[in-house]
């Protein structure tokens, strides 16, 4: 189970956990912080459709192909998830977008061509006729799109050539707008408060689900629906954490990992702090993962590669005595992830990827020092891209007992 995975589980049994549990006057006082909040506009989105358009352009692809996810979403403001009956936005490289559906929706916010389909047979049908009507010979597929999506639409018009989509869905996405920076911000701002409140209520033999209850309640009263995953002592050497039954102790690190949604934008935080006075030990390791994590800020710069800011939080993690390359005891995953409508996205910061960085593209920054059977260590903000460099949605941490900055 993947750490997206693992704590979107752990959010639900949370709040779950949440609803029955006695909320903690630090979170009674909690009041939602929603005002002001400014979502994308239609002329935004339409923007997007014309920047797609010249990206399909450029890259020789006639149409793209969505199913319900955030790319449609992040063109169209429909908010579908795939179901059993298939519904289909393809945007062309010249032309108005066209819908198929199974019923005519109310949700449908862009667009006029809308044909509903009696079945998927149908369906497919009718988006081979879209993509004829459009003149495409060459069609992306999103990467959301189902294989038997897909695959019907090949089997009904098997003289179209398909591609990936990604260089246009993620071609436009990898970018943020200003509005969006914002959203993103709020949501940040939101989840330090929510963890700010939260970790007021660490106390001797607490459960990680009692933290992670009180993570949801603090969301809740902000206004928001998220959570965090929550790992104590040894387990917080598991980057993507434990199902193990675990109580806090005198001296345990505490680690909480995620957070919320603003309008569809995620935040993606993680706080690890000690419950109590640290070891030397403990101080030495905190402080490396702090300046591993400032080095990738300081190389998130415009032009610098993606696999370049993961080599400078690499380096520091090295050259503290750890194992280099994704060994343990060390930093076993990559140093960051984009961000946007979902949590993890476009691109990586990551050996390998050879991205240069271009402003408005955001980032976490997450270096980890996992050491198996001791502790494990990981600071997490998010970051975006300006010409004048890399800069935080959030203050860091500034100490090994001082959570926030």
């Amino acid at each position: 189970m993947n750490r997206r995975v693992f704590m979107a589980v752990a959010a639900a049994v949370a709040a779950k956990l949440a609803d029955a549990q006695e909320v903690p006057d630090a979170i009674k006082k909690l009041r939602p912080m929603l005002d002001g909040i400014q979502p994308i506009t239609d002329d935004e989105r339409r923007a997007r459709v014309e920047k797609a358009q010249r990206l399909m352009h450029e890259n020789k692809l006639g149409a793209i192909v969505l199913e319900g996810g955030s790319s449609m979403y992040y063109f169209s403001g429909t908010r579908w998830n795939a179901g059993e009956r298939t519904s289909v936005l393809v945007i062309p490289a010249e032309g108005e977008s066209a819908w198929v559906v199974p019923n005519v929706h109310d949700g449908i916010k862009m667009g006029s061509d809308v044909r509903v389909a009696q079945d998927d047979a149908d369906t497919f049908k009718k988006i081979a006729q879209v993509l004829k009507d459009r003149g495409a010979t060459r069609v992306g597929i999103e990467e959301r799109v189902r294989f038997a999506v897909y695959d019907g639409i090949r089997k009904e018009a098997p003289s179209l050539e398909f591609s990936s989509a990604d260089a246009v869905s993620a071609g436009c996405r990898m970018i943020k707008s200003p509005a969006e920076i914002a959203l993103l911000q709020r949501a940040n701002d939101i989840t330090i408060e929510a963890y700010r409140a939260a970790l007021t209520t660490l106390r001797e033999g607490m459960t990680q689900r009692e933290l992670t209850g009180n993570i949801s309640a603090a969301f809740r009263a902000l206004g928001v629906g998220g959570g965090a995953m929550a790992i104590f002592g040894k387990y917080t050497a598991f980057p993507h954490g434990s199902i193990a039954p675990q109580q806090l102790r005198e001296g345990d690190f505490v680690l909480i990992d995620d957070g919320c949604s603003v309008e569809g934008y995620q935040s993606d935080i993680t706080r690890t702090v000690i419950f109590g006075k640290p070891t030397a030990r403990q101080r030495q390791v905190w402080d490396l993962e702090r300046k591993a994590q400032d080095a990738a800020l300081a190389a998130a710069n415009v032009g610098a590669t993606c696999e370049s800011v993961d080599a400078a939080a690499r380096d520091v993690i090295t050259k503290g005595g750890f194992s280099p390359g994704y060994k343990v005891p060390g930093l076993p995953h990559r140093t960051g992830h984009g961000i946007g409508l979902d949590g993890h996205e476009w691109t990586y910061l990551v050996k390998g990827n050879k991205t240069k960085l271009q402003p408005g593209m955001c980032f976490s920054d997450e270096p980890t020092i996992a050491i198996y059977g001791e502790f494990g260590v990981r600071l997490e903000d998010c970051m975006y891209i300006t010409e004048a460099g890399a800069k935080m949605f959030t203050k860091q941490s500034p100490a090994i007992d001082q959570p926030f900055g």
